[in-house]
């Protein structure tokens, strides 16, 4: 099993791709449970096409759930890591 910290495209750590694109759905407004969604699916499609990407289209059902795990576990890691900062340092808003 690859360490996920450890996957890179082009140089860059996957998830640091994953969790810069959150941020900047994040910046466009979308907030709360809206944003741990788009998390999930931003993680899931780009680790779906990531493993698509490495090893070309699936053949079987097994190496088809292989992948679609890979993208979830992807998809948790940003939507769960997005959802335990924000409950633990929450947003302050500037006075004005």
């Amino acid at each position: 099993m690859t360490d996920l910290s450890s996957l890179l495209v082009a140089g860059v750590p996957f998830l640091f791709i994953v969790f810069g694109l959150v941020e900047f759905v994040k910046k466009l407004g979308l907030s709360g449970k809206w944003l741990i969604l788009v998390a999930m699916f931003i993680g899931l499609s780009l680790g779906i096409a990531y493993q698509v990407s490495i090893s070309g289209p699936p053949a079987t059902f097994a190496a088809w759930f292989g992948v679609i795990c890979f993208g979830l576990a992807i998809g948790l890691t940003a939507s769960g890591i997005y959802d335990f900062l924000s409950k633990r340092f929450p947003t302050i808003k500037p006075k004005g």
